[in-house]
């Protein structure tokens, strides 16, 4: 069958499992925030359409129907990549999602605190799962997801402007004005450089970061596209004379 995606696995060849009644579990992760999304059931129909589409298919238990992510909201998930797990009775599928995922209008389905979490433990692994339990569940993001939830919520700016907020005041001004700042917040960066405090110097690199969004923002250049050079540098390193 030839087919837009493949479910990849690179130690075994491992088949879909589907279970009695012809179900397979599924999980949609951000291809970009590596943020997970949402959990549903694939049956056989649903995955081929997957495969094929390069769309996510789902099946509705409810209502006993197979159905498109989004046909009806328009909320979207692009596959970017599938995979099963070990055992092949589950299906991870990296997306690109347009809008909300979760039917509440939540970024994704899994903002509720787990009922217990925030009782006395011990250990690790308990630390490792639930982390500090005064912070928000799901608020924690590191590496890119930081920067690309940074570009969303300027991208919104645009959209429902507020009132005294600084990212609508840098986007009524203009390039000029938010090109000042950048070029003031990478002096201020160099001159943290020079001082022996990390954490003012961390400080003034995430004001360069946010400044930097904001203009991406401003020129409707999207932060993949810097991104996918950095990927393409990474991958090819040239070698030059100093």
């Amino acid at each position: 069958m030839h087919c837009a995606l493949c479910i990849a696995n690179e130690v075994n060849e491992v088949e879909p499992k589907f279970d009695d009644k012809g179900l397979i579990c599924a999980v949609a992760q951000d291809a970009k925030t590596g943020k997970v999304l949402m959990q549903a059931y694939m049956n056989k129909e649903a995955l081929d359409l997957t495969l094929t589409t390069g769309r996510a298919h789902y099946w509705s238990r409810s209502r006993a129907k197979l159905w498109r992510k989004g046909e009806e909201s328009g909320h979207t998930q692009t596959v970017k990549e599938a995979a099963l797990d070990c055992d092949g009775d589950c299906v991870l599928l990296k997306v690109d999602q347009t809008g909300p995922a979760c039917h509440t209008g939540s970024e994704t389905c899994f903002f509720n605190p787990l009922a217990g979490a925030a009782a006395p433990r011990h250990g690790r692994a308990y630390e490792l799962l639930f982390g500090d339990a005064k912070k928000e569940a799901g608020a924690e993001q590191t590496g890119a997801a930081v920067l690309y939830d940074m570009a969303r919520v300027v991208k919104e700016r645009v959209k429902k402007p507020e009132e005294g907020s600084y990212t609508n005041y840098l986007l009524d001004k203009g390039v000029d004005k938010i090109c000042k700042k950048v070029g003031e917040e990478a002096a201020e960066t160099i001159i943290a450089a020079k001082n022996a405090d990390n954490a003012e110097l961390a400080g003034e690199i995430a004001d360069l970061f946010y400044h930097i969004v904001v203009l991406c923002e401003n020129r409707s250049l999207g932060i993949d596209a810097v991104f996918q050079i950095l990927k393409e540098r990474h991958a090819a390193p040239r070698k030059r004379e100093y």
